[in-house]
């Protein structure tokens, strides 16, 4: 309820941006989980295809598996901390 003098267009403003803010972050961390979900899918799978063609190779395409998995994994966390930024910004600063 706004008062005699009050401007209710930045406070609407505020809620705006903190509500589209939300909708960003939920979609930064949705498309980053399946894009690493999908991707960790198809290096497991072609390390064990690999490996089954040749066992004799199976330490190297095992250290390189761990090795792009933990990489995925790294890009999954940054999108993580990446919307977690976008949503913890103080909008209420931020006047238009």
């Amino acid at each position: 309820m706004p008062l005699l003098a009050q401007d209710t267009t930045t406070i609407q403003n505020k809620a705006n941006l903190y509500k589209l803010s939300i909708i960003i972050g939920g979609a930064i961390i949705t498309l980053a989980a399946a894009a690493g979900a999908f991707c960790q899918a198809k290096a497991i799978s072609s390390a064990c295809e690999g490996i089954s063609r040749n066992p004799g190779s199976a330490p190297h395409i095992r250290f390189l598996l761990i090795f792009g998995l933990v990489l995925i994994e790294t890009l999954v966390i940054y999108a993580l901390l990446i919307s977690i930024i976008v949503l913890m910004v103080q909008w209420g600063k931020y006047v238009f």
